[in-house]
């Protein structure tokens, strides 16, 4: 039986946000550390997007020649995702579902991306959702994914009023996605929650300003 949290809710805000977002919005460029790394891969590689979004890195990679499904766990991302396709003539499976309960096989995808996703919810959250990315790749499948570091706790807490709800685990007050709970780690953190892998790259860097800072990993699933 799998035990449901109810602390994975951030998907509820972005299901508003992919409803009014458009061809300009920042969360349609993909990054290029993503792409890059896709494009080495053998063509025709099975490519999981978790937390798809607008369908920004599932989109390039059917371009590059890959079989991709995009995964969101809300509705208008998915909808999004399949418009887009249809639109720029590229065959992308779009499945909408939690990243705590994955409805693929075991070791179904050769790479999976999980860019600014794994992090919504608590630490149990969290656990469950790495989990099944190591059961859908395949051994020497590649992981790619982005997590919030512990060290941009000050510039949120700076922002707006927030508590600690579990280990890790804060909301703040005000609009935004992190009304919802988020996950905020330190390194040895991150890599205590990566059994299976083997992390070949884990580096801290801001995104979009200054401070917002996130883990970034690449790591190979283990025999």
């Amino acid at each position: 039986m799998i035990i449901r949290s109810t602390t994975d809710t951030a998907h509820r805000y972005w299901n508003a946000e992919w409803k009014k977002a458009g061809v300009g919005s920042p969360w349609a460029m993909p990054e290029p550390w993503a792409v890059d790394h896709a494009g080495t891969l053998p063509d025709g590689s099975r490519i999981l997007d978790l937390g798809a979004g607008l369908g920004r890195h599932a989109l390039v990679f059917a371009e590059l020649g890959h079989r991709v499904t995009a995964l969101d766990a809300a509705e208008a991302s998915t909808a999004a995702v399949a418009a887009a396709a249809f639109a720029r003539s590229l065959t992308v499976e779009t499945v909408q579902a939690p990243m705590t309960d994955l409805p693929f096989e075991t070791a179904s995808f050769d790479h999976v991306l999980a860019w600014n996703v794994i992090y919504h919810g608590d630490e149990a959250i969290v656990r469950r959702a790495l989990t099944e990315v190591a059961r859908v790749l395949r051994p020497g499948g590649s992981f790619m994914a982005t997590m919030l570091s512990a060290r941009r706790l000050p510039v949120e807490q700076a922002r707006a009023r927030g508590r600690e709800i579990s280990r890790n685990t804060w909301v703040f007050e005000g609009p935004g996605d992190k009304a919802h709970p988020h996950y905020f780690c330190t390194a040895p953190d991150l890599l205590s929650l990566l059994w299976g892998f083997e992390v070949f790259t884990l580096f801290d860097r801001p995104h979009e300003s200054p401070g917002s800072w996130h883990w970034h990993l690449l790591a190979e699933r283990l025999a």
